[in-house]
């Protein structure tokens, strides 16, 4: 008896309750999409425009650069070597102090001789620090914990932005993509590898706050076009850690796409626990769980990358 009084009282209290959140949830979810858009629209379309993607050229360097935490050296991993799988000559420079690169395609920082930080100081050449990986066709410029010092090295050496791209000359005949993986903040050693790069790929998480960065990025990008490097440009925005079954990141690549158009890349890639995993086993994606849906994204990837510079591709 009191349970069914207490059922005729509940249901509708439930019910009303259940009506007042969708309701609510359908005006939280309005007030997003304008947030989204508003922080899209600091960074006008105008300025999008100004980065267009260049001709393909031999070889390409391309920068991949973006905040923690949003699968920048899970792209410059897993991208090198699809590339190189598609039968491309590829170099891989860790020019992050972590050195989750190297480790990532299995080379232990702590038995490396010569290293990035090397070759920014100017006391061995880009040559001397290549090592192979796992993959076959794609090298390696690994990194080490003393990167952190080539900062204040740098500070004494003159047109210290310039030391990365001159090492790259020597590379010039022996890659076809050469793939920098940097450190997000923007110290001495960005500004070289900004400095070096033909264009940039910036990993971008499906979530609200990772669309902050965008504005900065473009900011950054304009002044080094304009002091340093004036071929620099914008490769693309890649999507990451993409869930299609939530809503925001739905919202969040619609907008995206909308607003930057073609500075966007088709390919998404989606949340995979594989993608996490391989580079505890210092592999790649492809060679640790070649059919898992991260491998295939950045697959995908790859040949859009180089049917977008119009390059030849294996099949």
């Amino acid at each position: 008896m009191i349970g069914e009084v207490a059922l005729e009282v509940l249901i509708p209290f439930i019910t009303a309750n259940l009506v007042n959140s969708i309701k609510a949830g359908a005006e939280l979810n309005s007030i997003l999409k304008e947030e989204i858009v508003g922080l899209l629209l600091e960074n006008d379309i105008e300025k999008a425009n100004d980065f267009i993607i260049p001709e393909m050229d031999t070889p390409y360097i391309i920068l991949v650069v973006g905040v923690n935490g949003v699968g920048k050296t899970t792209t410059a991993i897993n991208l090198a070597a699809s590339l190189a799988t598609l039968d491309k000559k590829v170099l891989l420079i860790d020019a992050d102090p972590q050195a989750n690169s190297s480790s990532g395609l299995g080379v232990d920082p702590a038995k490396v001789n010569t290293s990035v930080y090397d070759i920014l100081i100017g006391s061995a050449s880009a040559t001397d620090a290549i090592m192979p990986t796992c993959v076959d066709r794609l090298d390696i410029v690994p990194s080490r914990i003393d990167l952190v010092g080539a900062e204040l090295e740098l500070l004494n050496i003159e047109n210290r932005e310039q030391m990365l791209r001159k090492q790259l000359r020597s590379l010039r005949n022996m890659y076809d993509y050469i793939l920098i993986d940097c450190s997000p903040s923007l110290g001495l050693i960005t500004v070289n590898c900004l400095t070096a790069a033909d264009s940039v790929i910036t990993p971008v998480q499906a979530e609200y706050f990772a669309l902050e960065g965008i504005s900065k990025l473009l900011n950054t990008i304009k002044i080094i076009k304009s002091k340093l490097n004036p071929k620099l440009q914008i490769e693309g925005f890649l999507l990451t850690m993409y869930d299609a079954r939530l809503r925001l990141a739905n919202q969040i690549y619609e907008e995206v796409k909308r607003h930057f158009q073609k500075l966007v890349f088709d390919t998404v890639i989606q949340r995979n626990i594989r993608l996490s995993e391989a580079p505890s086993f210092g592999l790649p994606a492809l060679l640790y769980s070649p059919d898992s849906k991260g491998s295939q994204n950045y697959m995908m990837l790859a040949r859009e990358l180089l049917a977008k510079h119009h390059d030849t591709i294996k099949n």
